[in-house]
């Protein structure tokens, strides 16, 4: 038994996550369109029908602005805390509102997702943890530091999505305000470069098979600094780099192996376990 994963976008443009088994999966965060949601998921052949939630992690646009129209059109519950939910002001259909607390497992399905609270600036952030098959996945994007709740779960994972927003050197030198500068480089803003290999070098496990850089900076990263920054310290863990322009291939994650699935071999939610015998 396996966990499906993909990011379907990963920038300030748009932020996406898809986590599944082969009959239901989760939408951690939907940043981008409905329409282009779909688009993405037909290109790896994945199906909006495997989705059963989406769950937000904060209230900046470019986590939220898919989440009224997918979930209206598919009548997918959205989990969101109340805070969350009063500052984004998203039109979410009454009966598909589901309110979350720290460290509460949700059960969707035979996936287990727990939120833990992070330091980012909004008004009530969260990270994820989605469980399944005895495997681990964890969200960690728009982090301004690695506190105690970050680092606890970075040690279980067999996957994590990690921030790695900036270069330190180009954000210093960039056309951006001080106090832009100021706020995303604070402990209440994005995780750089150097902090994300730091917390990726201390707080691996053994078992982490693939690190998924994400959320990276338009203006002050590049896709290829930060795979060779990671890269050369990856050890046995596979470094991916997600675009904030196009989804990645979709990873089957087992604790024993991986490997990416062809596109034309998924067919539709229901993932054929034979591919994987």
């Amino acid at each position: 038994m396996s966990l499906f994963i993909t990011s379907l976008n990963s920038g300030s443009n748009g932020n996406c996550y898809y986590i599944g088994n082969e009959s239901e999966a989760v939408l951690i965060d939907a940043g981008i369109s409905c329409r282009e949601t779909e688009k993405r998921m037909n290109r790896i052949g994945l199906s909006m029908n495997s989705v059963k939630a989406i769950f937000v992690s904060h209230e900046h646009h470019d986590h939220i602005t898919g989440v009224p129209g997918i979930s209206k059109k598919y009548q997918l519950p959205v989990y969101i805390t109340d805070d969350t939910f009063q500052s984004s002001k998203i039109p979410i259909e009454k009966h598909l509102i589901r309110s979350f607390n720290s460290y509460q497992p949700i059960s969707i399905g035979r996936l287990l997702i727990t939120a833990f609270p992070k330091f980012h600036d909004a008004v009530n952030p969260h990270s994820f943890m989605i469980s399944g098959n005895d495997i681990n996945i964890g969200v960690f994007t728009d982090i301004g530091a690695a506190c105690s709740h970050v680092i606890k779960h970075f040690k279980q994972c067999h996957v994590a999505f990690l921030e790695s927003n900036y270069c330190e050197d180009m954000l210093s030198k960039s056309s951006y305000p001080e106090f832009l500068k100021r706020r995303i480089s604070g402990d209440n803003g994005h995780l750089s470069n150097a902090q994300a290999l730091e917390l990726f070098l201390k707080h691996r496990s053994s078992q982490l098979s693939h690190l998924i850089l994400s959320h990276l900076s338009k203006n002050n990263n590049t896709m290829k600094l930060v795979e060779t920054i990671f890269t050369e310290h990856a050890g046995n863990t596979e470094i991916i780099v997600a675009s904030r322009y196009k989804e990645t291939p979709v990873y089957c994650i087992d604790k024993k192996h991986e490997q990416i699935i062809p596109r034309k071999k998924i067919k539709s939610n229901q993932l054929q376990l034979s591919l994987f015998s």
